[in-house]
């Protein structure tokens, strides 16, 4: 019996007019990393913009009125439904370029890590509890090791409490 071909679609929209982000073939190659590498197919959309449109979705999901780094809305299909898609990332490109800025990382290192944290979002994991936070960092950590990136918690003292603030 012949595997089934996996076919995830990763759609990216760079509305941002930041000019010195990753490539495409970049956002899809972080994408699928943390994508698991079983027989279902799955779709996802990553949308890049500048801080306008995330201070206004943040405003309108979030209540809060300021940029943040990604929001992720994960697809809740109605009972019966059958898709693949996952949902949608919205990454601020000016903020992630400040966060790198400030953590002396590079933006491709942090544009990574948090297209690896949003999928993990949309894939059901969360970490407003302390066990769940620890197994999605462990996760996010591989990932980015096979990605060739450093450990992001451990280099620069930032943890799973200091992004609740930024991801739904």
């Amino acid at each position: 019996m012949k595997e089934a071909l996996i076919m995830n679609t990763i759609t990216l929209q760079k509305i941002s007019k930041i000019k010195s982000l990753p490539n495409k073939r970049q956002f899809v190659a972080w994408a699928k990393q943390a994508l698991p590498p079983n027989k279902k197919n799955h779709e996802l959309v990553i949308r890049i913009v500048d801080t306008k449109e995330m201070t206004k979705l943040n405003k309108k999901y979030r209540k809060k009125n300021k940029p943040t780094n990604i929001i992720s809305f994960p697809f809740d299909p109605p009972p019966r439904m059958k898709t693949n898609f996952l949902g949608d990332l919205v990454i601020c490109a000016p903020i992630v370029k400040q966060e790198a800025k400030l953590q002396h990382k590079t933006i491709a290192a942090c544009f990574a890590h948090l297209v690896i944290h949003g999928v993990l979002h949309l894939l059901g994991y969360d970490h407003k509890k302390n066990q769940d936070a620890k197994k999605m960092e462990a996760l996010e950590i591989k990932h980015l090791k096979k990605l060739g990136f450093e450990d992001p918690y451990k280099l620069y003292h930032c943890s799973h409490s200091s992004l609740r603030n930024h991801i739904k």
